[in-house]
């Protein structure tokens, strides 16, 4: 019966609609006695969903706004207001239905992820190409996207080139040259180019699955705003109840007493955060930031302090060797492939910067070094081909006893004034090489920095495991507040700790893998994507998927708005309930129009709400203007 009427409920709306319609004409031609049976069929044809919800409200020992309804239309029976019955149960059910048909407005950030998903893929097995469903796509498997397609899972490019448009899962929708051994997505579209792939992630496991899953959760995720709400409607609408009950008791009026009780309902109240909060998490996600939850948005917008990692952070991440210089006879070619074979185990940029080069250099560091000992933030100890070799920072080489002599220290010094990373090397504990490593500022950093202190971060600071004369040159470029060099990821963690400590609120932005620490330790932990790593996603409060900081700023600036939107939500609402009830009170307000004005007040908030959906960066001047009017 529940299912069939839910099924049915356009169809109820429309019947009790057409009902109400064909009273009315009777009355107009001179049939009026059959009006008031007319109007009593469509209250009962129209309160029967509302009845039966108010009922499972009862039954679960909660007061719903169905509830305070359901008692309003039995009083307005009993006192024979048939045209007040009928036009208030019609009115609250057509308000539900345009409710819900612009609620899924707000959700079609997620919508529209969902349908970008691919259906086929175009797989080879056997030497023989054929198209299965994605979900029977296994990891291994090699598959062929043309021109035009969608890439089925993640993989890796085996064979081919191609221009991809990534904008399902970074929110940029310029397109990326890919080639061999190049990482590719889930959902991202093939503009020109064929490519074949490997299956490394599938079904659940890749990274459009987890966005998806991940931006459902979110939009669920409650903010603390919401909460409360939730526990005061609980309560108020008990007490509208009991107000009602006062103002028969003091008035003898029924119909009084059941009007105050229709418009006292707290529906705009009530929908009008988590709509808020919908709507801002949807457009994060249709713009490459996934913003983990309401309380997440909540805490993100009282954000003052701004902590940047700078490796793949603040820099591009894609440091290169600018220079390689060696000593005590050592053969240039054979330090680099012996540094290559020993930071093949590294997850740092740097190490794997120096990997790329003897690569690019075609020297074989395929086999593997021996006790291996990384010492995090400071380098690696290992044994290639039966000797010790040290590769690291000053502190690291100071550890282990190793002399760095003026001429050698001098050279160093030079090349990190010019910017660059001085990564030391010494076997058998003498050193034998330095090799340069230079990373180039972001193109948006200089823009994200301006563009957060004008929404009103007060204090941006770097904290970096680099020198401090790289780090300083940075920090001067960018116009930061302060910078700490020569730091390692659990001094990181402790600085984020001071400034939580000294009552600023903390974001800590990093690549989401040294960083992770320091990302977990902050109020909002932001990790720039890297197209969707694992351990950033899991870590991260906010992910910026297409690994750019102008992300970064928008996602702040619309934490910004998507709060200022929910304050405007709630203040309207409580505005327009006190309005109605002195209405009702001095007579100026009836029980139709009543719940007209309060399902209107309704679609105003969700619309409201729904201006979210549409607000990028080019709104933002506007919005901080508009904030500061609402502020003052």
């Amino acid at each position: 019966m529940i299912r069939f009427i839910n099924r049915n409920r356009n169809k109820i709306i429309g019947m009790s609609g057409l009902i109400i319609a064909t009273a009315f004409l009777l009355n107009i031609f001179g049939l009026g006695e059959y009006k008031a049976m007319l109007l009593i069929l469509a209250t009962a044809i129209a309160s029967i969903p509302i009845f039966i919800k108010a009922f499972q409200a009862l039954r679960m020992k909660a007061f719903s706004i169905e509830l305070l309804v359901s008692i309003a239309v039995i009083g307005a029976l009993v006192i024979g207001e048939y045209v007040e019955s009928a036009v208030v149960t019609f009115l609250f059910l057509f308000g539900a239905y345009l409710e819900g048909r612009t609620l899924e407005k707000t959700r079609s950030s997620l919508k529209k992820l969902i349908e970008m998903a691919p259906q086929e893929a175009e797989v080879i097995r056997n030497e023989q190409t054929r198209m299965i469903p994605v979900e029977e796509v296994e990891k291994g498997d090699r598959i062929l996207i043309r021109s035009g397609g969608k890439v089925p899972v993640d993989g890796r490019i085996l064979t081919g080139h191609a221009l991809l448009n990534e904008a399902t899962i970074t929110g940029e929708s310029a397109p990326v040259m890919k080639r061999t051994q190049d990482q590719v997505y889930t959902g991202t579209i093939v503009d020109e180019g064929y490519i074949e792939i490997v299956a490394e992630k599938v079904g659940a496991d890749t990274t459009f699955a987890k966005i998806i899953e991940l931006v459902e959760e979110a939009q669920e995720t409650k903010s603390k705003t919401q909460k409360f709400l939730d526990r005061f409607a609980n309560v108020y609408t008990p007490a509208v109840v009991i107000l009602s009950i006062l103002v028969f008791l003091i008035t003898k009026d029924i119909l009084l007493s059941v009007t105050f009780l229709v418009v006292a309902c707290p529906g705009a109240l009530v929908i009008g955060a988590p709509v808020s909060n919908v709507a801002g998490i949807g457009n994060g996600a249709r713009n490459g930031v996934l913003i983990k939850g309401g309380e997440v948005m909540e805490q993100f917008s009282k954000v003052d302090t701004v902590v940047f990692d700078k490796t793949g952070t603040l820099t591009k991440g894609k440091p290169e060797v600018t220079d390689i210089h060696v000593m005590n006879g050592m053969e240039e070619n054979l330090f680099l492939q012996m540094a290559g074979v020993v930071e093949k185990v590294s997850e740092h940029h740097l190490g794997q910067t120096i990997v790329n080069e003897a690569k690019r250099r075609k020297l074989d560091i395929d086999h593997e070094p021996e006790d291996i000992q990384v010492v995090k933030g400071n380098g690696i100890l290992a044994r290639v081909n039966g000797m010790p070799l040290i590769i690291g920072n000053r502190k690291l080489m100071e550890t282990h006893g190793i002399k760095i002599v003026e001429e050698v220290e001098e050279y160093a010094l030079g090349r990190e004034k010019l910017g660059n990373t001085a990564v030391f090397a010494a076997i058998n504990n003498e050193m034998v090489g330095i090799i340069s490593i230079a990373d180039q500022i972001r193109a948006d950093a200089l823009e994200a920095v301006r563009e957060l202190r004008e929404n009103g971060v007060k204090r941006i600071l770097m904290l970096t495991g680099d020198n401090r004369h790289t780090a300083r040159r940075v920090s001067e470029q960018l116009g930061l507040d302060e910078y700490h060099a020569e730091l390692l990821p659990e001094d990181k963690v402790r600085f984020v700790k001071k400034l939580k400590e000294e009552g600023h609120i903390v974001a800590m932005a990093g690549d989401g893998i040294n960083d992770a620490p320091a990302i977990a330790n902050a109020h909002i932990g932001i990790a720039m994507g890297k197209g969707g790593t694992d351990i950033s996603m899991e870590t991260a409060d906010v992910v910026l998927m297409a690994d750019k900081l102008k992300q970064f700023s928008h996602a702040y600036s619309l934490s910004l708005a998507t709060i200022r939107n929910m304050k405007q939500n709630m203040y309207f609402a409580v505005g327009v309930v006190f309005i109605l009830l002195a209405g009702v009170l001095f007579g100026n307000v009836h029980l139709a129009s009543g719940m007209f004005i309060h399902e209107a007040s309704v679609l105003l908030v969700i619309v409201n709400a729904m201006r979210l959906l549409r607000f990028n960066k080019r709104n933002k001047r506007t919005s901080m203007e508009e904030q500061h009017l609402f502020t003052a």
